[in-house]
């Protein structure tokens, strides 16, 4: 079987999949429970918003979907001087690591 046959196949069962599951996904973001993370530190953790926009996506809703994903991947406003700087040092150190190492 040809890769783009293979990568057809995968959509198709994707989108139905999504066709099939539509239906429960009111009811899933019922019942999720608040991240513990959020809750305990008040910043939204690297997957906040990523589980309701797919349930969003899975509704239909791909505005909602879009204003939900990432979300945990936006800057906290109330992070101190310190942490920016740290932030983009690790950043960089981990790329040159990368490099360094051949990957």
């Amino acid at each position: 079987m040809s890769g783009g046959r293979q990568v057809g196949l995968f959509w198709g069962a994707a989108a139905l999949s999504a066709l099939i599951l539509s239906p429960l996904a009111s009811g899933a973001a019922a019942g999720l429970p608040p991240c513990f993370f959020h809750r305990v530190t008040g910043f939204p953790c690297l997957t906040c918003g990523g589980t309701r926009a797919a349930l969003a996506l899975l509704s239909g809703d791909l505005a909602g979907a879009l204003s939900l994903a990432g979300r945990g991947l936006r800057e906290p406003e109330r992070l101190p001087g310190w942490a920016r700087p740290a932030a983009l040092l690790g950043l960089a150190a981990n790329w040159l690591w990368l490099i360094v190492d051949g990957r």
